[in-house]
């Protein structure tokens, strides 16, 4: 086998992680890997994790190969596993397909079983090399990562306001500020998400579906989780969030057995949850959502949650998508917080990301 460069395993490794992108939408509540086999620096084989319970990348990838798999390298995007889960573990095979070497981006996060494939591999003879391009790695998966580090999912912010930091009208039209590439800018959010969590008050000014319905975005048929915090089950019956594919869950602290029979005749999963000052506690209803293996959830909610979660600094991200438009003083603003006293005390975000999309801005701020 020809030696191989830093360069090569830096090239080969995006590759493979172009390969992982294509799980983006489907692997949840697994992580999104992609795999690439080469041999004398040539690709054989190719793969990535399609959807929970099927085959991993490293399976993917083997029963793709064009060639005996003996003597080739590895790439990875995720430290293979070495553990029996829903499918077999992939250290296994490949030793039994004899690699020579496996180069992978980042090890596993999850505190059970990091670094045993590692050094399964090393024992077996296999050369190992860790790191490569694992800042990508991470990001791709930042919601995998997060569940299995802090058992707490990774809180994205979702606002579509206007110029002038209005959400919705006086009389609470809000429909639509922002234009059409924002909004299926929107449903690509949607698909890499496990859950979207809203309040009530949304659900009773806009009714939403919450789902995925872009065909853009190869879910697989999966649809994100959609969870409302609602202390008095004032949910209506008909509401559109109850239509279509997945699991749909309302929690609340009122336990009228007649009401929780009602939502649950309408397809929703009712939780009870502790009660706090502005009705449900989100925090423990975010905690009961990572035990739910919900890696990343989007917040599509109005002033008074948004304000909770910046207050209490639970969120990582906010994404503004801001309309050329101003609506004036009378207009809904997007956050329903306490004004600081001093312009020092202000709540300070890190812009990371700012782009078009069509004739509105979105820009992404990391807390």
């Amino acid at each position: 086998m020809k030696n191989m460069s830093q360069v090569d395993d830096t090239y080969y490794m995006k590759e493979a992680l172009r390969l992982a992108e294509k799980g983006r939408y489907s692997a949840s509540p697994n992580p999104a890997v992609g795999c690439l086999i080469v041999k004398d620096r040539k690709v054989i084989g190719s793969g990535f994790h399609r959807r929970a319970g099927g085959p991993h990348a490293e399976i993917e990838a083997i029963n793709s190969a064009t060639e005996s798999c003996e003597h080739a390298t590895a790439y990875i995007t995720l430290e293979p596993c070495s553990h029996l889960g829903k499918t077999g573990p992939c250290c296994e095979e490949l030793i039994a397909e004899r690699f020579s070497r496996v180069v992978y981006a980042v090890m596993d996060p999850n505190k059970n079983v990091t670094g045993k494939g590692h050094r399964m591999l090393r024992q077996a003879g296999i050369e190992v090399l860790s790191g490569v391009c694992d800042v990508a790695a991470r990001e791709l998966n930042k919601g995998f990562f997060k569940r299995m580090e802090s058992n707490f999912p990774y809180i994205t912010v979702k606002i579509a306001m206007s110029l002038d930091g209005v959400t919705a009208l006086k009389n609470g039209e809000s429909k639509w500020i922002t234009c059409l590439e924002s909004r299926n800018d929107v449903q690509r959010l949607r698909a890499e998400s496990c859950a979207i969590l809203t309040g009530i008050g949304t659900v009773l000014d806009d009714d939403p579906f919450l789902n995925v319905r872009s065909p853009n975005f190869d879910t697989l048929g999966r649809q994100p989780m959609r969870v409302v915090l609602d202390s008095k089950l004032r949910v209506p019956r008909g509401s559109r969030l109850f239509a279509g594919p997945g699991v749909k869950r309302v929690y609340t602290a009122n336990d009228d057995p007649s009401l929780v029979e009602e939502l649950s005749d309408a397809g929703a999963i009712v939780c009870l949850a502790p009660k706090c000052d502005k009705g449900v506690d989100v925090l423990a209803v975010l905690q009961e959502l990572s035990k739910l293996e919900i890696n990343k959830v989007l917040v599509e909610a109005g002033a008074t949650l948004v304000g909770e979660l910046i207050d209490k600094k639970i969120f990582d991200e906010i994404i503004v998508y801001m309309a050329p438009k101003i609506l004036g003083k009378e207009g809904r603003r997007g956050f329903n917080m306490v004004s600081p006293d001093k312009l020092s005390e202000a709540f300070s975000l890190n812009l990371v990301e700012s782009y078009n999309v069509g004739t509105d801005i979105a820009m992404r701020f990391l807390r």
